[in-house]
């Protein structure tokens, strides 16, 4: 099934770029692993649990010619769209090879756990990981602001990882996949922009719209 990862919960870099094209690199795939998910025959065995890695190998095969596109389109990959390929990839053949509603379920708790600790452990240390991952999609933000926005996001992933093991003991699996992609998407946009006066305070540079 799709990874919850920060490509789909941080703002990237729309702002270097504009317009539609990044917005559907960032969000086609995910786009893709749903609406497989929702119109694969699920009647086996495994019911919904099939249904899941058939939208995990299209999510596999569209954050690929996401990359291209991208690569393509816009010249570049992101560090951000890098590292998103590489744990779709690496999770999704982990998914495919135990075919295990529990692993399915369990797995986005690991890939928040992991975020929160990198995140974590380079705040402790000063050294703001994000920086690195997001690049220009902050432009003008000082140490301060990179420090603050990897610490905030260090413990976004953290109550996520908390929040995904209640709502899987919660939910019936169909359920829980729906809130998982829908849901904590939602509340990781909601939660980037209630960042964003922090980040003004710290040299955000905000562009003005046209006859503002």
């Amino acid at each position: 099934m799709s990874e919850e990862i920060p490509q789909t919960a941080i703002v990237t870099e729309k702002k270097a770029h504009g317009g539609l094209l990044p917005f559907l690199i960032d969000f086609g795939p995910l786009l893709v692993f749903f609406l497989v998910f929702k119109f694969s025959d699920s009647d086996d065995a495994f019911g919904p649990t099939t249904a899941a890695i058939k939208g995990t190998v299209a999510f596999m095969v569209a954050i690929v010619i996401a990359v291209a596109v991208s690569k393509w389109k816009l010249n570049r990959v992101s560090p951000m769209l890098w590292l998103s390929a590489i744990l779709v990839l690496f999770f999704g053949g982990l998914t495919i090879y135990f075919h295990s509603e529990k692993f399915i379920q369990i797995k986005p708790t690991i890939i928040y756990v992991f975020f929160a600790v990198i995140l974590g452990i380079g705040w402790l240390r000063g050294k703001p990981l994000l920086k690195y991952l997001l690049q220009a999609a902050y432009d003008g933000l000082d140490e301060s602001g990179w420090m603050l926005l990897s610490r905030n996001w260090a413990l976004f992933f953290a109550g996520m990882a908390v929040t995904n093991e209640v709502l899987r003991q919660a939910f019936d699996f169909d359920t829980w996949l729906t809130i998982k992609v829908w849901g904590i998407t939602a509340a990781s946009m909601v939660f980037a922009i209630a960042n964003v006066p922090m980040l003004m305070r710290h040299g955000l540079a905000v562009e003005n719209e046209p006859g503002a």
